[in-house]
């Protein structure tokens, strides 16, 4: 096709990186690395396995291009569809790698979320019929739209249910709905989609002053059968905690026990600490907040737990 068609230099390389002939689980790595100039630990980060591990799939899909003559061109049109999950994956990475800075006071990582959307717009634009193109976008702008209330004036962490509704972008907002609505109506349903689903519900805050934790919960019980993962069961697990009660989530969250991924992940032993917390096992408790605190690297986060740990222990000398 012509270059033309694909207006965007990095977008021309992301469908080119998407060759079906490389391994599937390394072609978003593989644009992130390439194409955003990510290093391996970033990367190994986001698709949660060890750098060393990551490093080694790098290497062998580069070898299998060599080897195989991978052409390095711009597919044709009636070959984009097959490549686009890869290249909405690689776009998402991206924007939720800048997402992690929400003080925008790293520059790069900050570009990094404008990046992602200015993609995730482009790709939107070339294929306007894709619902799950159109459902990135939304979900990328549903969570920009909260970046000034994520923190206070004094630079602390502020979480979502605690966050001033004020400082939340509407037009961003009222677009993503506008996509997600345009998405839906394709017919048909995915990850993206369902993602954006879940941000939607949580947006109506500002209209109803409340949030509807069973239709979260919902959502991501669909998304468990779409695109099952860690992340999705974590998140699954603090609804179910929302609409059910503590001890449901944490038992859900028991269930996950056995995946070593979750060994170095933060946000799991974040959640576990405060369903336990909630449960009033104060021991349990501080000790997941304490690998939570060790395994956060923003130091606003870092605070906040610490500051949740903390109370535990004032709560338990009353």
């Amino acid at each position: 096709m012509a270059d033309e068609d694909l207006p965007d230099e990095r977008l021309r390389l992301m469908f080119a990186c998407a060759h079906p002939a490389i391994e599937a689980g390394t072609r978003a790595p593989m644009i992130l690395q390439t194409v955003l100039g990510f290093d391996a630990a970033t990367i190994a980060s986001a698709f949660l396995v060890s750098p060393a591990t990551m490093s080694q799939r790098l290497v062998r899909a580069k070898a299998r291009i060599r080897e195989t003559g991978i052409p390095f061109r711009v597919p044709e049109r009636a070959e984009l569809g097959e490549r686009l999950g890869t290249v909405l994956e690689a776009i998402y990475a991206a924007f939720a790698e800048g997402w992690s800075d929400p003080a925008g006071t790293e520059a790069q990582r900050r570009n990094l979320a404008t990046e992602g959307i200015w993609l995730g717009r482009l790709v939107a634009s070339l294929m306007p019929d894709e619902p799950e193109a159109l459902g990135l976008l939304a979900l990328m702008l549903f969570a920009e739209a909260r970046r000034a209330a994520r923190r206070n004036a004094a630079g602390d962490y502020v979480p979502l249910a605690e966050q001033d509704l004020a400082l939340w972008d509407d037009t961003m907002i009222d677009e993503a709905e506008m996509l997600l609505g345009r998405a839906a109506a394709k017919g048909v349903v995915g990850r993206y989609q369902l993602e954006a689903a879940v941000q939607s519900a949580h947006a109506t805050r500002r209209l109803t002053g409340g949030t509807d934790w069973v239709a979260i919960k919902e959502l991501y019980d669909a998304l468990s059968v779409i695109a099952g993962s860690p992340v999705v069961s974590i998140n699954r697990a603090v609804a179910i905690a929302e609409a059910e009660g503590a001890s449901a989530g944490l038992g859900a969250l028991d269930q996950l026990s056995g995946d070593k991924r979750l060994y170095d992940y933060q946000p799991y032993w974040a959640a576990r600490a405060g369903l336990l917390a909630r449960l009033g096992r104060v021991p349990q408790a501080s000790e997941a907040y304490d690998r939570a605190i060790g395994l956060e690297r923003d130091p606003a986060v870092r605070r906040f737990l610490q500051e949740r740990r903390a109370g535990l222990d004032r709560a338990e000398r009353h």
